[in-house]
């Protein structure tokens, strides 16, 4: 059901991308799709509401108007059909999630395949990003809820803890440490590493992990820092460094052998995925919904490859041995 006009949704989109392309993506529709639609709503209130020009796309003073009544439209629609999905026992609506990179790409897809089975009048929207601008999502309203890997710099948002995930120190599979099971950290200084960016929650647990162990962010040889996990995986295999990885992203790759796991000494590098929301007002239904599904259904811990615990565990007697 879809009582929401769907003039008012495609510019809604147009006004919260700025871009009649993106926009299109969004709603699965074609860019001069959109144009039609914006141009057909412009003509029926006799005004414009966008201006294109060199530097991008701007919503008129008009535009401005009708978009601040076209949230309310959207938001009591939703509310609508919430109400009439619970007369029969059903939740319905629309929920935006905000999911960090490793969470989307390889925790989220089975849970949500569930999720859309037992909610089938949830529409659910999906965008991956780093956590701080996942964080920025929620806190603006952007996402009615969100998934992160790292503790969020704001502390205006409610964070309600979800599962650990281990972070895993990953090397080419020819590579000096691949069969010792465990290095020093002081092993680290002057290595190549392969590094998330910063904003990353992935990169924000290492170094916060690399700084208790004693070393000096200064003293880290970074060669290379890039926005996604399979990235790092591939620099790290073509041979270009070593990088720390969620447990999550390895068991496919090490199936292939071109790369080995190992810890640090002290203890392991561990973090805390969470649920983001941003407080005052009770969260949407469908989000609620979201949030009492995932926190119910905790993921189990992905297995590795025999192979490549019988390898960390005969580098560790070797080790041993040579005591």
């Amino acid at each position: 059901m879809l009582l929401e006009n769907f003039r008012l949704k495609v510019f809604r989109a147009v006004a919260e991308y700025l871009s009649f392309r993106k926009a299109g993506e969004a709603l699965f529709l074609t860019q001069p799709a959109v144009t039609l639609q914006i141009k057909a709503l412009e003509e029926e209130i006799g005004t414009k509401l966008f201006v294109r020009s060199a530097s991008g796309v701007q919503v008129t003073e008009a535009g401005k108007v009708l978009l601040q009544y076209a949230d309310r439209m959207h938001q009591l629609a939703d509310e609508a059909e919430g109400r009439l999905a619970s007369l029969k026992g059903e939740t319905a609506g629309d929920l935006v999630l905000g999911a960090s990179t490793t969470i989307a790409q390889y925790v989220l897809p089975a849970l949500l395949a569930d999720f859309s089975r037992t909610y089938p009048a949830i529409r659910l929207q999906v965008f991956s990003e780093n956590t701080e601008h996942v964080a920025e999502g929620v806190a603006n309203g952007r996402f009615g809820l969100g998934l992160i890997e790292g503790p969020p710099k704001r502390r205006d948002l409610c964070v309600q803890p979800w599962f650990e995930d281990e972070l895993l120190l990953v090397v080419p599979a020819g590579h000096e440490w691949a069969d010792a099971g465990m290095i020093a950290p002081q092993a680290l200084v002057g290595a190549p590493l392969v590094m998330r960016e910063l904003g990353s929650g992935s990169r924000h647990v290492v170094e916060n992990a690399l700084q208790k162990a004693g070393l000096r962010l200064g003293s880290l040889r970074i060669v290379m820092e890039l926005d996604s996990t399979e990235a790092i995986l591939s620099c790290i295999e073509a041979g270009l460094g070593v990088g720390f990885v969620s447990e999550w992203a390895l068991v496919r790759r090490l199936e292939n052998h071109r790369i080995a796991t190992l810890r640090l000494n002290g203890g392991r590098m561990c973090r805390s995925l969470a649920l983001l929301s941003a407080p005052g007002p009770e969260l949407q239904t469908t989000a609620v919904s979201l949030q009492r599904f995932l926190l119910d259904r905790v993921p189990p811990k992905p297995s590795q490859p025999a192979t490549t615990l019988k390898s960390t565990s005969a580098g560790l007697l070797a080790k041993q041995g040579k005591r």
